[in-house]
């Protein structure tokens, strides 16, 4: 019997509840909700939710370190469950991917994320299968940390729920079918 890690970044706070930055903590919310696993656990720096998916073991977790910390919370859960990055998960926003974009790796870089930048520093690894969902380019006039920390319109809303809820499929076919498959579904157009 295998064991998944499923990592939605954000940071803790309603004053950070359903910012472009916190694309990862609303992915790790829909799974809890389909999957019927609550995320309310402390544990590993962050709140986890552990479940079967078929017969996999699925662990669900949410860092509460912020986002620039992210890595403490990701290495603490490695330690913990003796996870191999490529078992992991990771849901996160990307400011380079249009608006309600997902995209499906098997392992990369940091990019401009500041989030990924620690969890590949504090991990050692960039082994970890990833999905970003995008939340468009900053607009020229905004700060980057204010254009992340800001809210979708009602009509971006309805795009970023789409992506959402593609982004918990995708998780729900890596867990059950593999990173290659998942990458072969989801990453069309």
């Amino acid at each position: 019997m295998s064991m998944h890690i499923l990592i939605g970044l954000g940071n803790p706070g309603a004053q950070y509840a359903h910012t472009r930055h916190n694309c990862g903590f609303e992915v790790i919310d829909r799974l809890s909700r389909m999957w019927s696993i609550p995320v309310d656990r402390a544990k590993c720096r962050g709140l986890a939710g552990e479940g079967r998916l078929g017969g996999e073991r699925v662990i669900l977790l949410k860092p509460q370190t912020f986002m620039n910390l992210s890595g403490d919370c990701v290495a603490d859960a490695l330690r913990w469950y003796k996870a191999d990055p490529r078992e992991t998960m990771i849901f996160s926003d990307d400011i380079d991917l249009p608006l309600g974009a997902v995209r499906v790796r098997p392992f990369g870089g940091a990019g401009t994320h500041n989030g990924w930048r620690d969890i590949l520093l504090k991990t050692g690894s960039d082994r970890f299968p990833r999905v970003r969902v995008g939340v468009g380019a900053k607009p020229p006039e905004w700060d980057l940390a204010d254009w992340v920390l800001s809210r979708f319109s009602p009509e971006d809303q309805k795009a970023m729920d789409d992506a959402f809820e593609r982004a918990a499929k995708a998780a729900e076919c890596f867990v059950a079918r593999g990173i290659e498959e998942t990458m072969n579904l989801y990453n069309r157009k």
